[in-house]
């Protein structure tokens, strides 16, 4: 008995937990004592050498452990395992499994006779075997987080000799999970034994079951260990039992507690085991205690790592056992007023989890709808939850709802406001998620039952009326019985003749004879009925009531479809997808607000992100449309599938706006390069665009060559060889017929020669056409038609648009329509003379000045005048257009034959007989060249002796002048417009008449006018920017003006000129930063975005800050909220602490200056939002306005 070891399970564990080094091993073998010193010399020979025999001695008796040599000799390796290989440590390992493996069994076999002689010596064993599993467990762990360290590359054969190298060649191949769930395995067959009879006391056995349960949480700690299923099964299984027969439930709550504090990635794992010991182990006591503890616990608001793992721990519990949650949910509430916003996160989840887990209850009682109903209420306020990721998780929580059998239509109601409200959440995470629920309550609302999904406003306001109609049939009429108290004062009505006096007719009654068969078979046929009607009104009130809710669902998302339009227009590119995606979905189910949203959509194809954030937006949108309007469903024919995709393309035009229009363009050609667009289709919008034997609606033939001509965008080839078609309706009686329908075919036209943006490497004159070519002929005719209709002036500025895209020659062109135009007008029928076209558009000879009086029908003469002066204006621009095309032209010819130059020989002059004018233009430099095109623009177009135009000038301007004289309002507008043209073209012409278009500006009463003279000094300030730049203050003035469209109009011209630097700013900022707070919505949004883009110049904000100041806070109609919003939108903008610093200082210096209380308020104001930190300041501020009275 000598060599028995006297093991003492609490002074083992009391040097192992402060250090396993100091673990006394006095009887270890000597072999492994020598090794001590000299680590080196632990060799795997050595090991086997000890090891071999204690694994032959405990195979044969398990109490072969109690050696004390064996003992201490595996204490002595396990203290050494870090030097230890891996195959060693794996041997040991299995060596004491199999020894407790052993030992449980005599245990087992000796308990069941009930032998207690031995209960010492086991008791002894079993911990000596339990404190070395513990070790070994320990060691293994620590082994595994070294791993990624110390094992390397080195798999090969010829890796460096040693100890290390050994031992890290071999730690890539060894994988302990295998042995440690047999090590579990194990625990759980020595926790099934019946310890109390060898564990005397309760110490005794928790501190032997404790090697177990520290080994357990030790493997939880491993992410990875944690990851395989059946070792983490196997884990909870040692827990559940050490807990449900042995006593560790307090253990258990104070670790989890612990392991939820310090171990992310236990949460959800702690929570799967709870579950298993409650349902597995009918022990729900643990998680109750646990839930009651977590539920008092306070954390800190800095604090992230404890709430986060604590909520996903609430969360998955609630997903596992909602019954174990619910009770404790009195409690769990409380951390809805917890400082983490990760708690309150978790709770609404858990809310959500159990509403859910409640309603797939089968025999619901009015407990669960109470509980139902308070979950809800707690949702229901968390939409307005002082953190954005509380209300973003609460509205996802309610999208996870929407998914459920049961619908809730009540609250699915209330869902649907809270969302709408939650559209205009300053946070664009909640108004993505917002626009999301609202998207999931259409896609799976309850009013699907009766008459399928759509929720069109219309038919359901039908059937709704339709509902009402059979109830009021179905009421008595007023003269029925039991309603004559309602048809007003029956004495009034009733004839004295029909009456009997009381007592006779109780007589009577007294005396009347039984009631036959047929009497009472109509009695039963009359109750009968009576019923079925009752049955019926019943029916039919239930059936209002659910197409009121219907109605008052969808009402709510035609409300909150303008906040959504607006989400369109955000700078978050996520938040327009989901916008985007809730219009396809509204479209879907046929609500009809969804054509505003999908209209609006269209805007975004302009779309512009330096990353990949803008494409995105992009070809999402080209998603969505193509879902919506170019995808026919499966169950179509080729045939069938293209005239539905060429009917959406046509409707896609019908009531679109021009900035529609420009953007629709932008798509379709966009789709056609992408070849999302098939021949076939564009085949069916010329059948539809060329039907001539049937009639058919003007908008749908309009339709089909607007968007054939947007198609020409990206390929001209589609108009090209339909250029008959087009000359035969377009520009034939159909055209003469509806001008608009000539406008658009004069479009499609001008699309068969691409220009240099849409076609760089096309050269101008690649379809140029002979003035002579049928189709420059119809569109001269078109321009000279004789038209009262208002459509005559689109159709002349394409027409004239077309000619120059496609003539070679269009300045001789324009000459002759101008002639023949002219004499239209003037009803001359003298004989045109033959002229060369030089420099541009020419003529000989003056024109006849115009009669104030004219012919004797005033108002068709003026109107002809009008159209004159139309094209007159239009050609002068399109000339300066032509002319630069022209230098260009030049430039680009000269640069390719000075490149080629060196490999071609060079070319003898009038080589070719084809060559354009410009080619025979010999040594001229581009210079030259520059500066003859700037005098035939300045010199010759306007004051050429022998120009047309310059025929024109004067007579525009003579009816400019005279106002009073040619009175008829479309004319001066038409001679207005005419006159900003000419103005373009000439500084001198500009210089002359600026005045006059100024006086114009001023006195105009046609708002019409007002804004076409706006744009025309915005063009000149680019073109002579040294004339306009004088006269800037006559364009702010027209930021006051009365009409909102000349407002609009010059604040998008000022946006433009000064974002620019076309003209400089001189003070005049407060005029437009005064339109921030416009009535019209359309201005101030532009007036917003103007500053946010002026403040990426730099410091241009700050430096017009003060002057912007002043002119508000003179403006003594502006009021003091409304200055008070646009300073702080102002301020917003000084983000540099130096900058806000001197305007504090510029500022305060007014405060003494201020002569009324509202001045001072307003510096004040000013002040409080500038970041300045000056004492002296806030002193005065704090002392507040002081006026100081001087009497006499």
């Amino acid at each position: 008995m000598a060599d028995q070891v006297n093991f003492d399970i609490n002074d083992a564990l009391k040097h192992y937990l402060s250090d396993p080094a100091t673990v006394p091993t006095p009887e270890a073998d000597g072999s492994l004592l020598e090794c001590e010193n000299d680590p080196e010399s632990l060799t795997s020979g050595v090991i086997n050498g000890v090891l071999n025999p204690i694994v032959d001695s405990i195979a044969e008796n398990p109490d072969a452990l109690t050696r004390s040599s064996s003992f201490d000799s595996l204490q002595f390796l396990l203290k050494s395992v870090s030097l230890l290989p891996n195959h060693s440590l794996s041997k040991i390992f299995d060596l004491i499994i199999s020894g407790l493996s052993l030992e449980a069994d005599v245990v087992h076999n000796e308990s069941d006779a009930e032998e207690q002689d031995n209960v010492g010596h086991h008791k002894q064993l079993l911990e000596m075997y339990a404190f070395l599993l513990q070790w070994s467990i320990s060691a293994m762990e620590v082994k595994a987080a070294e791993k990624p360290a110390n094992a390397p590359p080195a798999r090969g054969r010829g890796a460096a000799k040693g100890a290390k190298s050994k031992t890290s060649s071999k730690d890539g191949v060894w994988d302990s999970t295998p042995q440690l769930q047999t090590a579990l395995e194990t625990m759980c067959k020595v926790l099934k034994l019946k310890l109390a009879r060898v564990f005397m006391t309760t110490s005794e056995r928790d501190t032997f079951v404790g090697l177990f349960t520290r080994s357990v949480y030790l493997i939880l700690e491993s992410e990875q260990r944690i990851k395989n299923t059946a070792l983490r099964m196997h884990a909870f299984k040692v827990l559940c039992i050490a807990v449900k027969h042995h006593g560790h439930a307090f253990g258990a709550q104070t670790s989890i507690i612990q392991n939820l504090s310090y171990f992310e990635h236990l949460a959800e794992p702690m929570a799967e085991f709870l579950q298993i010991l409650a349902e597995q182990y009918d022990y729900p006591q643990l998680a109750e205690e646990i839930l009651r503890d977590l539920s008092n616990k306070e954390f800190n608001g800095n604090d992230t790592r404890g709430p986060k793992s604590v909520a996903a721990f609430f969360i998955k519990l609630s997903e596992l056992a909602p019954r174990l949650v619910i009770k404790q949910m009195t409690l769990l509430i409380k951390q809805l007023d917890s400082e983490a916003y990760i708690l309150r996160c978790a709770i609404i989840e858990v809310c959500g989890n159990l509403i859910s887990d409640l309603s797939k209850q089968e025999e619901p009682g009015n407990n669960h709808k109470n509980q139902i109903n308070g979950f809800f209420d707690i949702l229901e306020e968390r939409f307005l939850d002082a953190n954005n990721y509380c209300r973003c998780r609460n509205i996802q929580v309610y999208m996870k709802l929407c998914d459920m059998e049961q619908k809730f239509p009540k609250r699915r109601q209330m869902a649907a406001q809270l969302a709408a409200r939650s559209l205009e959440d300053k946070s664009s995470n909640v108004r993505r998620n917002a626009v999301k629920l609202l998207g999931k309550l259409v896609s799976s609302h309850p009013f699907s039952v009766m008459h399928g999904g759509q929720l069109s406003f219309a038919e359901w306001n039908q059937r709704l009326q339709a509902v009402e109609v059979e109830l009021n049939a179905l009421k008595p009429p007023v003269g029925s019985p039991g309603l004559a108290e309602k048809g007003g004062n029956p004495d009034m009505t009733v004839d004295t003749a029909l009456l009997d006096e009381a007592t006779e007719i109780d007589a009577e009654a007294k005396e009347a004879n039984p009631l036959t068969e047929d009497q009472k078979a109509a009695i039963v046929r009359k109750a009968a009925e009576d019923a079925a009607t009752t049955e019926l009104m019943n029916r039919l009130q239930l059936t209002r009531k659910y197409y009121s809710e219907a109605i008052r669902f969808i009402e709510v998302i035609h409300d909150a479809t303008p906040v959504v339009c607006q989400l369109l227009a955000s700078k978050n590119k996520s938040e327009v997808i989901e916008a985007m995606d809730f219009f396809v979905i509204m479209d879907a189910y046929k609500i009809e607000a969804a054509r505003t949203g999908i209209r609006r959509m269209l805007r975004l194809i302009w779309t512009k992100g330096n990353s990949d954030e803008g494409k995105g937006v992009q070809s999402h949108l080209i998603d969505c449309y193509r879902g919506l309007f170019f995808i026919a469903p499966e169950t179509f024919n080729e045939n069938d599938a293209a005239n539905y995709i060429a009917r959406n393309m046509i409707s896609l035009t019908f009531g679109a706006t021009p900035a529609e229009l420009t953007s629709l363009e932008q798509l379709l050609s966009t789709m056609m390069k992408a070849q999302h667009i098939s021949e076939l289709v564009i085949t069916k919008l010329w059948q539809v665009y060329g039907v001539q034997k049937q009639e058919i609606s003007k908008n749908q033939r309009r339709g089909a060559i607007i968007v054939l001509g947007m198609l020409a965008m990206a390929d001209p080839d589609v108009v090209i060889k339909e250029m008959g078609t087009m000359l035969r309706i377009g520009l034939g009686p159909f055209g003469r017929a509806d001008l608009a329908l000539a406008k658009y075919t004069c479009v499609a036209l001008r699309r068969m020669n691409p220009s240099k943006r849409q076609a760089k490497d096309a050269t101008t004159s690649a379809s140029k056409m002979p003035n002579d070519h049928a189709v420059l002929g119809k569109l001269a005719s078109m321009v000279e038609i004789i038209s009262d209709n208002k459509e005559w002036f689109g159709v002349a500025e394409q027409a004239i648009s077309a000619i120059y895209a496609l003539s070679k020659h269009p300045d001789t062109l324009s000459s002759d329509i101008l002639r023949r135009k002219t004499k239209q007008v003037f009803q001359q029928q003298s004989v045109q003379p033959d002229e060369d076209a030089i420099e541009g558009v020419e003529s000989q000879g003056a024109l006849p000045s115009p009669s104030p009086e004219g012919p004797p029908k005033k108002q068709r003469s003026a109107l002809a005048l009008s159209q004159l002066l139309f094209i007159v204006g239009h050609i002068a621009i399109k000339q300066i257009v032509h002319l630069e095309l022209c230098e260009l032209e030049f430039k680009r010819r000269k640069a390719e034959k000075e490149r080629s130059k060196p490999s071609n020989a060079s070319p003898t002059k009038g080589a070719s007989t084809d060559q354009d004018e410009l080619d025979q233009i010999g040594g001229t430099t581009e210079d030259d060249f520059s500066e003859v095109m700037n005098h035939i623009r300045e010199r010759e177009l306007l004051f050429g002796p022998t120009s047309l135009l310059s025929h024109y000038a004067p007579l525009v301007t003579e009816i400019c002048s005279n106002n009073t004289k040619y009175n008829d309002e479309s004319l001066q507008a038409a001679a207005t417009l005419c006159m900003a043209k000419l103005m373009c073209v000439s500084s001198e012409y500009c210089e002359k008449n600026l005045p006059l278009l100024i006086t114009i500006l001023e006195k105009s009463q046609n708002p019409v006018t007002r804004s076409n003279v706006v744009i025309a000094l915005g063009d000149m300030a680019v073109c002579f920017n040294h004339l306009i730049d004088e006269n800037t203050d006559f364009l702010y003035r027209r930021l006051n003006d009365k009409d909102s469209s000349v407002k609009r109009t010059c604040l998008m011209t000022l946006t433009f000129l000064i974002l620019a630097g076309q003209v400089k700013v001189k003070g005049q900022l407060g005029e437009m930063a005064r339109c921030l707070e416009d009535p019209d919505k359309r201005i101030a949004d532009l007036s917003r975005m103007f500053f946010t883009e002026l403040s990426t110049k730099d410091n241009a904000v700050y430096n017009q800050f003060i002057d912007m100041f002043s002119h508000l806070s003179a403006a003594a109609d502006l009021e003091e909220a409304s200055l008070k919003r646009i300073i702080k939108f102002l301020a917003s903008f000084i983000e540099k602490d130096k900058h806000a610093k001197q305007l504090a200082d510029k500022l305060a210096a007014r405060l003494a200056r201020c002569e009324s209380e509202r001045q001072w308020n307003d510096v004040a104001y000013a002040l409080s939002l500038l970041q300045h930190k000056n004492e002296e300041i806030q002193k005065t501020v704090s002392a507040g306005f002081r006026l100081v009275e001087v009497t006499a």
